[in-house]
C-alpha cells in the first residue's frame, strides 16, 4: 500500500532549481502531489513537496537523490499520515464561552443548580439542557481494527478519533472514543452499559466476530439509547446503496434479482442481511467458516459454494479481504460484482468487465462514513430508541438517489449528502413508529 511523505526542501532561488528537484523525484520514482511555497528569501526557498512512494526505505532514497543536487537541503522528511495526527485530532471545547460574572451565573453557579432540578424532576430534560442528546460513544476493544487484525484498544484509537471528526463535521454531533481494555463480551457490554447515560447513542466500532454481534444485541437489549455496530450495519448500508445504483446502471432491478454475498464476517453478514430487508429476491452467500452459516440460515440466507453462487448471483458483493478470489473465469455476462476489500479486491473491475460483468466496483469509494453520521443524526433527532431495518434501508435508498449518473456514491465530505440522509433517516423512526419526540434533543 502506497505511503505519501511531505519533504521540507531548502533550495536555490533561482530559474531551474525546481526542476532539478523534480528530476531528482522523477529519476527516483516518486510521484508528486501537492507543492507548497513555505519561504521566499533573496537566496534561497523553502518548499514543501508531498510525493507517494511505495514504503520508508523508497521514502529515504529519493531523499537521498534530491540531497545529493547542488545546494539542496532536505530540513526534513515524514510520513504524511503521521504528520496529521501529531497531537490527536480531537478536542473537548465548550458551545457556551465564559466572559462576564452573569455569564459564569447562568453556566455554572448558582444557575446549573436549576438545570440540574429540571432534570431530577424531568429526565427526558437531559437531552435538550446537556450535551447527552447531540453525543455518540464510540465504542471499542480493538480486536478487529480496518485490515491490522487485533491490534488492542489504544493503537485503534486514531480511527476512533476519525470517526469523532466526521460526526462534527458533517453532522455536528459530538462523539467520544471510549476504549474498552477486554476481549470478553460480558466485561465489555458491562462496561458500555455502566457509561451509557453519559451518551445519546453507542457506536459499536471494530469488534471481531462473532462476539460483534452478541455485544450489540444484549446493548440492544438493556439501553434505552440506539445501539449500532457500524462495521456490521454502516457498511451495509453503504453496500446496499451502491449496490441499487450498479443495478440502475446495468438496467437492473434489485428486488427481482439474486443476490450473493461471498464472506459472512461482521460486514458480509450485515450487507447480506440487509439485503435481505431490502427485499432482494433470494440472497445467497458462501463462506467457508461454517460457524457464521447458522447465523445467515436464521436471517433466510441461503448457504452454497462459491462457484454455485457465481453461477446463480445476477448481483455479486464480496467483502472477504482475499485478494484475488474471484477469478474471471467466474464472472457471468451482464452480472454487478461489488469486489470490497481495500486495498486489494476479490477482483479487480477492469478484470470483471472484460469477463462480461455489466458493472463492477471495488472498495475504494464504498465508505461507511456516508452511513453512521446520517443514521446516527437523523436517529437522534427522532428520540429513536433503536436503529431499525426501515431507517437504514432509507438512508441506503438516499444514497442512492444523491449519486450523480457517473459515480457509484455520492461525495462522502459533502455535508448536504448527510443532513438528507439524516432527514430521511428520521422520517422513517416516525413511520416505523419507534420515534420519540419528547427524547429530541436542542442543538442540532
Amino acid at each position: 500500500m502506497s505511503l505519501d511523505y511531505t519533504y521540507r526542501i531548502q533550495l536555490p532561488h533561482r530559474p531551474g532549481s525546481l526542476a532539478r528537484v523534480t528530476g531528482a523525484i522523477a529519476e527516483g520514482n516518486g510521484l508528486i502531489g501537492d507543492v507548497n511555497t513555505i519561504n521566499v528569501g533573496r537566496d534561497a526557498s523553502i518548499r514543501e513537496i508531498t510525493l507517494e512512494v511505495s514504503d520508508h526505505d523508497h521514502a529515504a532514497r529519493v531523499a537521498d537523490l534530491v540531497c545529493a543536487l547542488e545546494d539542496v537541503k532536505i530540513l526534513w522528511f515524514r510520513d504524511r499520515a503521521l504528520l496529521k495526527h501529531d497531537g490527536g485530532k480531537l478536542d473537548v471545547r465548550a458551545r457556551r464561552p465564559v466572559r462576564t460574572v452573569q455569564d459564569m451565573r447562568d453556566v455554572y453557579t448558582p444557575g446549573v443548580a436549576r438545570a440540574c432540578t429540571a432534570i431530577a424532576e424531568d429526565p427526558a430534560l437531559a437531552g435538550r439542557l446537556t450535551m447527552i442528546g447531540r453525543s455518540v460513544a464510540i465504542c471499542t476493544n480493538g480486536t478487529r481494527v480496518l485490515g491490522l487484525g487485533d491490534i488492542g484498544p489504544v493503537a485503534s484509537m486514531p480511527v476512533m478519533e476519525g470517526k469523532a471528526v466526521f460526526y462534527h463535521q458533517l453532522v455536528g454531533i459530538s462523539a467520544m472514543p471510549i476504549l474498552i481494555d477486554t476481549k470478553d463480551p460480558d466485561e465489555f457490554v458491562e462496561t458500555v452499559v455502566r457509561i451509557a447515560p453519559t451518551f445519546g447513542g453507542i457506536h459499536l466500532e471494530d469488534i471481531s466476530a462473532p462476539e460483534c454481534f452478541e455485544i450489540e444485541a444484549r446493548l440492544k437489549e438493556l439501553l434505552a439509547q440506539p445501539v449500532m455496530h457500524d462495521d456490521v450495519h454502516g457498511t451495509a448500508v453503504v453496500t446496499l446503496a451502491a449496490a441499487l445504483v450498479a443495478c440502475r446502471n446495468a438496467g437492473l432491478d434489485l428486488n427481482e434479482e439474486v443476490v450473493g454475498q461471498i464472506g459472512l464476517g461482521a460486514a458480509g453478514f450485515g450487507i447480506a442481511s440487509l439485503m435481505v430487508d431490502a427485499g432482494a429476491q433470494h440472497v445467497i452467500s458462501s463462506d467457508p467458516n461454517a460457524s457464521s452459516h447458522p447465523r445467515a440460515r436464521e436471517k433466510g440466507i441461503e448457504i452454497t459454494s462459491l462457484e454455485d453462487l457465481m453461477r446463480e448471483a445476477k448481483v455479486v458483493v464480496a467483502s472477504t479481504g482475499v485478494p484475488g478470489l474471484i477469478k474471471p473465469e467466474l464472472v457471468r455476462e451482464g452480472q454487478v460484482v461489488l469486489a470490497l476489500s481495500n486495498p486489494y479486491p476479490e477482483i479487480e473491475p477492469e478484470d470483471a468487465r472484460a469477463a462480461g460483468a455489466a458493472f463492477a466496483a471495488d472498495g475504494t469509494s464504498v465508505n461507511n462514513v456516508l452511513g453512521y453520521p446520517g443514521i446516527f443524526r437523523g436517529a437522534l433527532l427522532a428520540g429513536a430508541r433503536t436503529i431499525n431495518h426501515q431507517m437504514k434501508i432509507a438512508a441506503a435508498e438516499t444514497i442512492a438517489d444523491l449519486t450523480a449518473e457517473s459515480d457509484l456514491v455520492p461525495d462522502a465530505l459533502d455535508p448536504e449528502v448527510h443532513g438528507r440522509v439524516s432527514d430521511a433517516v428520521r422520517e422513517a423512526a416516525v413511520a416505523s413508529g419507534v420515534a420519540h419526540p419528547e427524547n429530541t434533543p436542542a442543538g442540532l
